[in-house]
């Protein structure tokens, strides 16, 4: 098994084989793929599927007994909800007799709320404009455009 690795030149090797592609005279370097000078095209053997499988075989057992190892450890922590992940507390649990107390409460508040009656906005007046202030404005007005009139006269 590890000489047909060997004779591959990888497990990726051997897996780019069994998909049909040319993985030995191809490299991959930062996600492109290009030609290769230092591995050659070598035929997929049955050895080396064979060698690839139990390769890929070994690495699934490991990995499970990495997952059961992991289970093993989540069961002796105990069990773990997840509001206790989320750092939440669990929800208080109310009696019916608190539950009715709350909701008579709440009714008082209610009916109360109707029975008063809402205070009214009072709205302020409408500002208005005095005859002097209107007076002024306009001059202002006037003086602004007369201005901007003969800047423009002087530049063209």
């Amino acid at each position: 098994m590890q000489e047909a690795v060997e004779a591959a030149g990888s497990a990726r090797a051997l897996w780019a084989m069994a998909e049909g592609r040319p993985a030995g005279n191809y490299a991959v370097h930062n996600k492109i793929a290009t030609k290769c000078r230092h591995n050659v095209p070598k035929k997929l053997t049955k050895t080396m599927i064979a060698a690839a499988i139990a390769g890929f075989e070994e690495q699934k057992r490991q990995i499970d007994a990495e997952i059961a190892a992991l289970r093993a450890i989540g069961r002796e922590s105990g069990t773990a909800t997840p509001n206790s992940e989320s750092g939440k507390h669990p929800r208080r649990r109310m009696s019916a007799a608190s539950r009715k107390n709350m909701a008579l409460a709440q009714q008082k508040r209610w009916a109360a709320k109707k029975v008063a009656p809402e205070p009214e906005a009072t709205a302020k007046p409408k500002r208005k404009l005095s005859a002097a202030g209107k007076k002024r404005i306009i001059a202002a007005s006037k003086r602004y455009w007369a201005e901007k009139r003969a800047a423009a006269k002087k530049s063209s």
